[in-house]
């Protein structure tokens, strides 16, 4: 792909989720999904693989029937209700097919299964913008719609967000499926704090772009897809291996890293509104997504193969690392001590 074709799509997938973020009426709220829908896609398969050509045509699917039924929503409120402002959504039927469309475009359980499969399929820097980029659109809706959906609804789906998204990254081997399962596990601690701490659940898509980019762009730079090929490639830039190391244990919500800070703030405020059952149950089921944080991250810090056949060792490179992901990293990993002040602004 030329690079005036690559930066008139990335230009266009900026303009769809400023259109959507800034919206106050539900058709240009639509457009700028649409727009976004459509730009990502000859991002997706430009390799000209069929698996790519498989992922494009699943994700075009699924975002069609998502983008359908948030149109369907709002028409519906607007006929009983006379108002097409995003704010004014009131109708319980309205409220319960929205959610569902933003489930459907996010990735949550039960509509999670395109997700994996796309991610698979894309190269390493469309599923960046998949994972990060793409996921604004749909959580911009849902701050701005947060006080009239259902609570027992989106806690049901985050709680089931948070055991699938970790128990099917228990057993893969690709690491764009493990980072795709992983999205789904953080998106079911999002969805369960929407409703209570609208900036709370932004706080936490921020920091989740935040080392997700920085994984992704590790990844990219050292050419690694596969568990079988992180265990080899310590020898290519060590310091890289470190940072994503540090940046996997983040991710899992470990303390002293800066992945522990939304975890604890929405435990804290789950505990505040009463919810300590749920706050239990997916502290508990974050556990599942931990084990193959652990298990990635032992991939990467390991410098000798399990076994005893002869491996080819890759060759150290003498390329720096980018001053993007040093920058990332740091953030990824020393924000925790700032918290007070994270505080005050939430």
């Amino acid at each position: 792909m030329s690079p005036q074709a690559s930066s008139i799509f990335i230009i266009s997938l900026l303009l769809g989720t400023t259109i959507t973020a800034s919206s106050n009426h539900w058709i240009m709220a639509w457009m700028g999904l649409e727009i976004n829908t459509l730009a990502i896609l000859p991002l997706i398969s430009k390799s000209h693989h069929p698996r790519a050509i498989e992922a494009a045509t699943k994700y075009f699917l699924t975002q069609a029937t998502a983008s359908t039924l948030v149109l369907f929503s709002s028409m519906t409120n607007a006929w009983s209700t006379g108002q097409w402002d995003i704010t004014q959504l009131t109708h319980p039927m309205s409220c319960l097919i929205l959610t569902s469309a933003v489930a459907m475009k996010l990735g949550l359980v039960p509509f999670h299964f395109w997700f994996p499969e796309v991610l698979q399929g894309s190269p390493i820097t469309t599923g960046l913008l998949l994972s990060t980029l793409m996921k604004l659109p749909p959580i911009t809706l849902l701050y701005m719609t947060s006080p009239s959906l259902n609570p027992t609804l989106l806690t049901t789906l985050a709680i089931l967000s948070a055991a699938i998204g970790g128990w099917m990254g228990l057993n893969q081997t690709q690491i764009r499926k493990i980072l795709a399962f992983s999205s789904i596990s953080h998106l079911g601690w999002m969805a369960i704090i929407i409703i209570y701490n609208p900036k709370l659940t932004l706080l936490n898509f921020c920091l989740y772009t935040m080392m997700t980019a920085t994984v992704f762009l590790i990844l990219n730079t050292i050419k690694v897809l596969k568990l079988s090929t992180l265990m080899t490639a310590w020898t290519k830039i060590p310091s890289l291996n470190t940072m994503l190391l540090l940046t996997l244990l983040s991710l899992a919500g470990l303390p002293p890293l800066t992945g522990f800070l939304p975890k604890w703030l929405i435990i804290q405020e789950l505990t505040k509104q009463d919810m300590a059952p749920a706050a239990t149950l997916i502290s508990l089921l974050s556990l599942l997504s931990l084990f193959f944080y652990l298990r990635l991250a032992y991939c990467t810090a390991i410098t000798l193969p399990p076994h005893t056949t002869n491996h080819m060792k890759q060759w150290r490179t003498n390329k720096p690392a980018n001053i993007t992901i040093a920058m990332l990293t740091t953030m990824s990993i020393m924000l925790l001590p700032i918290s007070p002040m994270i505080r005050t602004i939430i």
